[in-house]
C-alpha cells in the first residue's frame, strides 16, 4: 500500500523545558532520525516543525501558529500529503520500528478510517497511526480551531483498527520517560 507520511516534531515539550525532542538521542539517535526509518517506505514525508538536518529527502512545513499543538501540525502536514493513506508520527517514540508502521498499514486495509496504536494501558496513541486522508480531512473540518485542539476529539467517531504495538507506542513526554528509553537500550 503506497502511503505518505507526516512526522510531528514542532511540540513545545513543555514538561521538558522547551527542550527540542526531534535532537534528543535514545541508544546513539535521534529521536527524528528513528520516525524517519520507522516510514521508510513513505513516497512523501513531510515534518512539521523547525528545519533541522535530514538523512533523507523531506518536505518542511511550519503549523499555524507555530506550536499550534498536535492537530494543527497535522493539519499543515496535510496539505503537502498526496496519497489516500498517511502515517502520523509523533517524533518523541523511540521504539517506533518500521515493523510498526507496516503493521499499522495492514491493519488499515481492514478499517474505513485507518489503525491506530494503543499503549501498554490500552490508551490510544493517535500519533502513531495510519489514516485514510479523506476520513482525517473530514475530521479537521468538523474542528474550529485546529490550534491547540485535541488530537483525541479530532479521531472521535472515525473507524479505526486499534492495534497493539508494545514498545513502539512508548513516548517521551518527561525526562524519566526519556531517561527509561535510555535504560532501555543500554
Amino acid at each position: 500500500m503506497g502511503f505518505d507520511a507526516i512526522i510531528l516534531a514542532g511540540g513545545a515539550a513543555i514538561r521538558m523545558g522547551g527542550r527540542d525532542k526531534a535532537e534528543l538521542e535514545v541508544g546513539g539517535r535521534r529521536l527524528l532520525d528513528v520516525a524517519l526509518a520507522a516510514i521508510e517506505g513513505a513516497r512523501r514525508i513531510v515534518v512539521v516543525g523547525p528545519r533541522r538536518t535530514a538523512p533523507r529527502e523531506v518536505l518542511w512545513t511550519r503549523e499555524e501558529p507555530p506550536g499550534g499543538g498536535p492537530v494543527a501540525a497535522v493539519a499543515a502536514g496535510l496539505e503537502e500529503v498526496r496519497s489516500s493513506t498517511v502515517a502520523i508520527l509523533a517524533v518523541d517514540l523511540p521504539f517506533a520500528q518500521p515493523d510498526s508502521v507496516a503493521t499499522l498499514l495492514e491493519a488499515a486495509r481492514g478499517q474505513p478510517d485507518g489503525a491506530i496504536a494503543i499503549d501498554a494501558d490500552g490508551r490510544d496513541q493517535p500519533l502513531l497511526a495510519v489514516y485514510a486522508v479523506d476520513a482525517i480531512r473530514a475530521a479537521l473540518t468538523r474542528v474550529e480551531d485546529p490550534a491547540g485542539a485535541s488530537m483525541r476529539n479530532l479521531i472521535h467517531g472515525l473507524e479505526v483498527a486499534r492495534i497493539g504495538l508494545g514498545p513502539a507506542s512508548f513516548d517521551c513526554d518527561t525526562w524519566d520517560q526519556l531517561a527509561a528509553a535510555r535504560k532501555a537500550t543500554e
